[in-house]
């Protein structure tokens, strides 16, 4: 039976209602687990979603520090004068304490020698041999110009939570933190296929009718910052015993099909994909463009199956593809995160289908393409950004609040 409540895939069957694009998304997220778990040095984990949360193994700073070039003073004896009885410099501490009227050289990043607690910084600092007055205001609190133990965090700290993107400076907080090593789940392999007889390879000289295939390796760029292990099948024909054996000799985390996933005499993604041994979810998302986008399963294998329109093929990815490999990389916030803009032009109402309209942004206002005819790929060339039109949207004027997906 299909999974969730699918519905059947023969092409006579009743056409289901359209789906609502958040109910889509959960309904992907629920029946598919992450992939497993690995432990990788942290210079391999960059992009990478953390598998479990990462504690400090040790306090940073690790000691009282300068924050500034000078000298380490005791506050109490402002406004001196001090005797300098040593020098202290990141990774060579001075050994001996600072007492009553004294003083010693200090660079960033050192520690602060005992008994000091504040850093007079070396421009109001005047230095005669090994006499040191003050040569301007001072510092005017005790503390100045250090950074306390600890004032990053302390050992037992949580640096990086699970389910977290390890970011340049997530990696780096874990490094320092003390960690060399970290919790990840493996890369996902993901398998893109282009369906369609009309279709031949870019670079081949494309005849009559012929259609360059531009889908899979749009696709492959648009998941190049994931981590993911991409395994191309190819363009393969309008041939059901093909698309069968293709789809049952796979082994990958994710399948990802373009063209034929509608219900057309020519559309075969579906019954090779049930005669292969696999399941329709859902299809029919109430979405514009790429309403006929379909998502079942094969074995372990989840199969998204996007228009073969480029366009439609890029919005379902922005929206399907690229959320759903987050979610089995371990990402807790898949979802794409939209940002406001404003309207540089009126919008009309919207029907029952979320819109995404390819648009520039353009001196903080978008401004929607005037013909968005989904199978016009240069317009989504032009295009910074995706203006975000709920179902059901009313008219808007320029000048309007608007959410916006950017691609560029």
């Amino acid at each position: 039976m299909p999974l969730g409540g699918g519905f059947p895939l023969q092409h006579e069957a009743a056409v289901p209602p359209l789906l609502p694009i958040v109910d889509a998304q959960q309904r992907l997220f629920a029946q598919t687990p992450p992939v497993s778990l690995e432990t990788v040095p942290i210079a391999a984990a960059a992009g990478r979603w953390l598998a479990e949360d990462v504690h400090a193994r040790r306090t940073q700073p690790a000691a009282d520090l300068s924050a500034m070039d000078g000298y380490a003073i005791r506050f109490a004896d402002m406004p001196g004068p001090w005797r300098v009885v040593g020098e202290s410099a990141a990774g060579r501490p001075l050994d001996a304490s600072i007492a009553a009227g004294e003083a010693a050289r200090i660079f960033t990043g050192a520690a602060l020698p005992p008994g000091s607690d504040t850093v007079l910084i070396q421009e109001e600092a005047a230095r005669d041999g090994d006499r040191l007055s003050l040569a301007g205001d001072g510092p005017a609190f005790q503390g100045r110009n250090t950074r306390r133990k600890g004032l990053d965090f302390t050992e037992g700290d949580r640096l990086v939570a699970a389910g977290e993107r390890l970011t340049p400076a997530r990696l780096a907080v874990a490094a320092t933190g003390g960690h060399g090593t970290l919790p990840v789940r493996r890369r996902v392999r993901v398998a893109l296929v282009a369906t369609g007889d009309e279709l031949v390879p870019p670079g081949t000289p494309a005849e009559g009718l012929a259609l360059p295939e531009s889908n899979r390796l749009m696709l492959a760029a648009m998941l190049a910052d994931l981590p993911v292990e991409v395994i191309d099948l190819g363009i393969l024909p309008d041939d059901l015993d093909v698309l069968t054996r293709a789809f049952a000799a796979g082994d990958a985390d994710l399948l990802v099909t373009t063209g034929g996933a509608s219900v057309g005499d020519h559309d075969l993604v579906r019954p090779a994909l049930e005669a292969a041994g696999g399941a329709i979810d859902f299809w029919r998302i109430a979405l514009r463009p790429g309403k006929p986008m379909m998502a079942g399963r094969l074995g372990d294998t989840a199969v998204l199956g996007l228009p073969g329109n480029p366009v439609s093929a890029f919005v379902t990815a922005i929206l399907f593809v690229r959320p759903l490999i987050a979610h089995l990389a371990g990402g807790a916030d898949p979802l794409p995160r939209s940002v406001a803009a404003t309207l540089g032009e009126p919008l009309a109402a919207n029907n029952n289908r979320t819109d995404y309209l390819r648009a520039e942004l353009r001196d903080g206002r978008a401004y929607a393409s005037t013909v968005q005819d989904s199978s016009m790929l240069l317009t989504l060339a032009r295009s910074t950004c995706l203006i975000v039109r709920p179902a059901g949207a009313l008219a808007a004027a320029a000048g309007d609040s608007a959410e916006i997906l950017m691609i560029a």
